[in-house]
């Protein structure tokens, strides 16, 4: 079968473009056609040594766009983007071929929603966010750093700024939105992959009622080391320091707990809390093999994360490697977190609900407990990259009316 994924990066730079090249690559070594269109390189070289044919636009990623002008045509209608994403579709049978859309926000805009409802060939469409239904992908209010509950383009979503900068940008991105829905994209979808419950839920109000989904967890890169050995360490907190990741909320509730906070990784968020917790400990960014270091030495990881994550890769890394997850109540990091077995949930924005999470794994003996039931649920079903591609191949041969039909998931809502 011939696949095309669509993508605005062709290089790693978040757990989205992540899971893209990667099943790239993977189902190319399975014997696929893979060609990867992407507006923003370079491209990750082990593509070419899989077999992955890259047709790149060398374009910007629009939030490093340095012309206004060239930000907002690029933003709200990437011609150029459209143009070579039809003739491609075009140039491919389409009684073998798969359109897979990954991403589009970022670089290759709405203009290609037209070129996706005219395809001949099926489109699926994995939802890493929300931009589908929300103006601003996340279902996420940034000026008070809280979910937002409600409904996108309605009286109360217009009058009200959710935007990280300026409600003028905030209208912007309601007419990108309007564009997006008027021109195609959601109706040139055939199937949607979603990654978690959570994420379902909350999209499937704003979809059409047609709309197939399939759930197909995403890979999570982890090896089965066994059970941790020694006493656990401190409380850490892996990702990007930013405030839709709650890394204050950590800082407060570690304060509260009498606890050391340890923060591996970075954003722009680390001046300030630098400033605010200098009890704690910051590691700065850390390579993929030295935050499996950290997790794996930790005494829990603390996703105190305040948005509708999808899949949070972290959780899952974490609960492979044999440490307990205290997880917000808010995201889907919950679904692979078992209450009181394998970690805790705590209530999204109250440090009080996390310091008493960190209080119940202070104790050496709960947390070594909670590690040993986090690993052995995880390895007896683990996910993948294989299961990732399996799960792919039978979305691809249902849409295409290949094979034996896979079962898709009843529609929610």
């Amino acid at each position: 079968m011939k696949v095309i994924l669509v993508a605005d990066h062709a290089y790693i730079n978040g757990g989205q473009a992540k899971v893209s090249l990667e099943s790239a690559i993977g189902l190319a070594r399975r014997g696929h056609e893979v060609v990867l269109f992407a507006a923003v390189g370079p491209a990750d070289p082990r593509l070419a040594e899989a077999g992955v044919r890259v047709v790149l636009l060398g374009q910007t990623d629009v939030t490093q766009a340095r012309s206004l002008a060239r930000f907002g045509v690029q933003w709200l209608w990437n011609a150029a983007a459209a143009a070579q994403l039809r003739d491609l579709i075009a140039a491919s049978d389409p009684r073998d071929t798969v359109v897979h859309v990954h991403a589009w926000a970022k670089a290759l805009s709405p203009s290609i929603g037209p070129v996706l409802r005219g395809s001949a060939a099926p489109v699926v469409y994995t939802a890493h966010e929300y931009y589908l239904a929300c103006p601003n992908g996340g279902f996420y209010d940034y000026p008070v750093a809280a979910a937002c509950h409600r409904v996108p383009n309605g009286p109360a979503c217009l009058t009200h700024n959710c935007d990280s900068r300026t409600y003028p940008r905030k209208l912007m991105r309601v007419a990108r939105h309007a564009l997006m829905r008027r021109t195609g994209l959601v109706e040139g979808i055939d199937a949607m992959i979603t990654i978690s419950r959570l994420q379902r839920d909350a999209l499937a109000p704003y979809l059409p009622a047609r709309m197939r989904f399939y759930d197909v967890p995403n890979p999570v890169d982890a090896a089965p080391l066994g059970h941790r050995a020694g006493a656990p360490g401190d409380f850490v907190f892996v990702g990007r320091l930013s405030p839709e990741k709650g890394p204050g909320l950590f800082g407060d509730a570690a304060r509260l707990a009498g606890a050391r906070a340890v923060f591996a990784g970075d954003g722009p968020m680390r001046a300030e809390l630098e400033a605010r917790f200098p009890e704690a400990s910051f590691l700065g960014w850390q390579s993929p093999d030295q935050v499996k270091a950290v997790l794996r030495a930790a005494r829990a990881l603390v996703f105190p994360s305040v948005w509708y994550e999808g899949q949070p890769l972290t959780v899952l890394e974490s609960l492979a490697l044999g440490t307990p997850v205290l997880v917000s109540d808010v995201c889907a990091g919950r679904e692979a977190v078992r209450h009181g077995e394998s970690g805790l949930w705590f209530r999204s924005n109250d440090p009080r609900s996390l310091a008493d999470a960190m209080a119940h794994l202070a104790n050496d003996a709960t947390a070594m407990r909670m590690g040993r039931a986090a690993y052995d649920l995880f390895w007896a079903d683990p996910l993948t990259m294989d299961r990732h591609l399996d799960g792919l191949e039978r979305v691809y041969r249902d849409v295409s009316g290949q094979g034996e039909q896979a079962r898709p998931l009843a529609r929610v809502g």
